[in-house]
């Protein structure tokens, strides 16, 4: 029987943390409909999906957005979700954890975006 070294063993398992990492979308409430309004506190426009925190009146919401390639496919780039702005994201709540949401489109300086 052959082993691996440990080297290779973590880099492999490294390598594939990734695509562990991404999750379904099982995990939203697809029935449920919220539309929020509210100020861009922070951002990424990163793989495997793009993320704000939307500010809204008592609560800050981690909005989970499309891929990248998505987002600039569609009239979105990483500009228009600068830090300070203010979107209105139709999505879904995650069936978990009360501050995350599933984002189905986003309006940002009077342009609508749908993202799925």
């Amino acid at each position: 029987m052959r082993v691996l070294h440990p080297f290779v063993l973590a880099a492999v398992l490294l390598a594939a943390a990734p695509s562990a990492a991404h999750h379904g979308w099982g995990s939203y409430d697809a029935a449920t409909a919220v539309d929020i309004t509210g100020t861009i506190r922070a951002m990424s426009y990163d793989n495997p999906h793009g993320m704000v925190h939307l500010e809204v009146p008592g609560k800050t919401w981690m909005v989970v957005l499309a891929p990248p390639f998505r987002m600039l496919n569609r009239g979105l780039p990483a500009e228009m979700l600068a830090v300070g702005k203010t979107a209105r994201v139709v999505g879904y709540p995650h069936r978990s954890d009360p501050t995350e949401l599933r984002a189905e489109r986003i309006t940002v300086d009077g342009k609508t975006v749908e993202l799925r």
